[in-house]
């Protein structure tokens, strides 16, 4: 069971205004727990303090795995302890996957509309930081009163909304510092098997309305709150932290940027992620829109409307002027990272060097794979990522080639050059690793041809060669203890921007309001 003892208490956070000091509030762990550890800590925390901490089932997985949701609050409303199921055990509340689905906790029912908070874990099943701060983040909001009055509203926190694929990565959650376990053991689902990226989505040719169960889940939830606040929980390979919000918030850049560093961690300021998201300030920048990547794919020749798939929870929530927020923190470091020194590559060298090298390896996997279909019998999630990510590798290289034509001529920063090459080889061992284990299923399951079993062998060595080459551009490993506190850190700072939004915005209206009145009382 995971152990969830805090160190420290946020007193001083709450009276000077600053979170940074939250950073070193984690305990110490060795490794990332699995669902079933993840879920039975919860439990634990609930048996604990059942006053404060309600579980509800939101859903269901596409392999039949519940949905849960724990709500923390200072008083649990009727109709949250009937959802939760009170007084039965975690089998005897579960429903089957058929059944009604029971309703959610309604904010009505207890803060106002528009006071409460969402925090999701897992929505990329190869992200399991966020696991660790979901549950410190639960025990804190239980165990500290003070932190609880101070945000007001109930915090609803999902530990993992993607419990499939996340148990397909557990093979390298026992121990995350060692690479070479990490890409052999990696899985990340294609777009269109992602929760975040399938929310109904509709700009010029694209359509899509595919919505995964995981996701539709995480919609009613977000219906049923109507957030103030939400953070999908992410994080990155390598290099350092960067952050994205949905609109600027000035305020609270210089906390974002002071919490990394007290853990001794770089801000990534290089290559962006995504080249279509604003940039707010260095490593802060504005959520990736779809519609955004749509017409940023137009304007460099690609085909949008085939690239992508759906919206993300942040584009969900903007007609509930819900504060989003991500903090993307990295397994490995790298002082390169926020090093804006200048070399003597030229920017667009930098960025057509790394569209050759993503072509060269998109070539080679795209060739096994194209020679192994036909030898193939099993639709594994593994193939069905490879199908989309491979060809996706030459996709990108021809957006990044057309990119580096128009991008003006000026020296590349050392982050630049770090960011492109580090962000090739994790390409490589990802989808190199992805496809390996497409190939491994049909050996595992006694289907593989002589074809299938000497292309594996060849992906292989070619595979090692490129993991041999990242290991040193992935950088060192973090502790979990240190990317869980720079989370959770960061969280409550916007948190308590969006709190401190929400109360200018009551006292606006409340001055409208009065203005209002005493305009009604004077004579005509």
């Amino acid at each position: 069971m995971v152990s969830a003892t805090p160190r420290t208490s946020p007193p001083d956070a709450r009276q000077t205004g600053t979170w940074t000091d939250q950073v070193h509030s984690v305990p110490a762990r060795g490794h990332y727990p699995d669902v079933d550890e993840l879920l039975a800590s919860f439990r634990a925390l609930a048996e604990r303090h059942p006053g404060l901490i309600r579980e509800h089932r939101i859903g269901t997985s596409r392999l039949g795995e519940p949905l849960y949701c724990f709500t923390v609050r200072e008083r649990q409303t009727v109709r949250e302890c009937q959802t939760a199921g009170e007084g039965q055990t975690a089998g005897e509340g579960q429903q089957s996957a058929s059944a009604p689905a029971p309703p959610l906790p309604d904010a009505a029912t207890g803060a106002a509309p528009g006071e409460d908070y969402v925090v999701v874990g897992g929505v990329h099943p190869n992200e399991p930081v966020g696991a660790v701060t979901t549950l410190h983040l639960a025990t804190r909001l239980c165990e500290d009163e003070a932190l609880r009055a101070h945000f007001g509203g109930g915090w609803h926190i999902v530990p993992c909304v993607d419990p499939d694929g996340a148990r397909l990565n557990e093979g390298w959650f026992a121990a995350p510092a060692d690479k070479y376990r990490y890409g052999r053991h990696f899985y990340r689902p294609r777009g269109e098997e992602q929760v975040e990226w399938t929310f109904p989505f509709a700009y010029k040719d694209a359509y899509f309305d595919r919505v995964l169960p995981e996701t539709l889940a995480l919609m009613r939830l977000l219906d049923a709150t109507r957030p103030r606040f939400l953070t999908t929980l992410h994080n990155c390979e390598a290099g350092g932290v960067y952050y994205y919000l949905n609109r600027p918030a000035p305020a609270l850049y210089e906390q974002l940027t002071a919490i990394p560093a007290a853990a001794g961690i770089p801000l990534a300021t290089g290559e962006p992620e995504a080249a279509h998201a604003p940039v707010y300030a260095p490593g802060i920048h504005g959520v990736i829109d779809m519609r955004a990547a749509y017409d940023y794919l137009e304007s460099h020749g690609g085909d949008p409307a085939a690239a992508l798939a759906g919206a993300s929870s942040a584009a969900y929530t903007e007609p509930y002027g819900t504060f989003y927020f991500v903090a993307e923190v990295p397994h490995w470091t790298h002082p390169d990272s926020d090093d804006e020194t200048a070399t003597a590559r030229g920017h667009p060298d930098v960025l057509r060097e790394r569209a050759a090298k993503l072509r060269e390896a998109g070539e080679f996997l795209a060739g096994v794979l194209t020679a192994a279909e036909p030898e193939l019998t099993l639709d594994t999630p593994f193939l069905r990522a490879s199908r989309a990510f491979v060809p996706g590798l030459r996709e990108l290289s021809d957006t990044e080639t057309a990119r580096a034509a128009k991008v003006p001529e000026r020296a590349a920063t050392v982050s630049e050059c770090y960011s492109c090459e580090q962000s090739m080889h994790s390409l490589r061992v990802r989808f190199g690793g992805m496809l390996l284990r497409a190939l491994e299923a049909e050996t595992a399951a006694g289907t593989a041809t002589r074809e299938v079993r000497a292309l594996r062998a060849g992906l292989l060595e070619r595979y090692d060669q490129w993991a041999a080459e990242s290991a040193v551009a992935m950088g060192e490993p973090l502790p979990i203890a240190t990317l869980s506190g720079v989370q959770y850190a960061a969280l409550l700072a916007a948190a308590d921007e969006a709190r401190a939004e929400g109360a200018r915005a009551d006292e606006a209206r409340a001055d409208e309001a009065r203005a209002e009145r005493a305009a009604a009382r004077r004579p005509a």
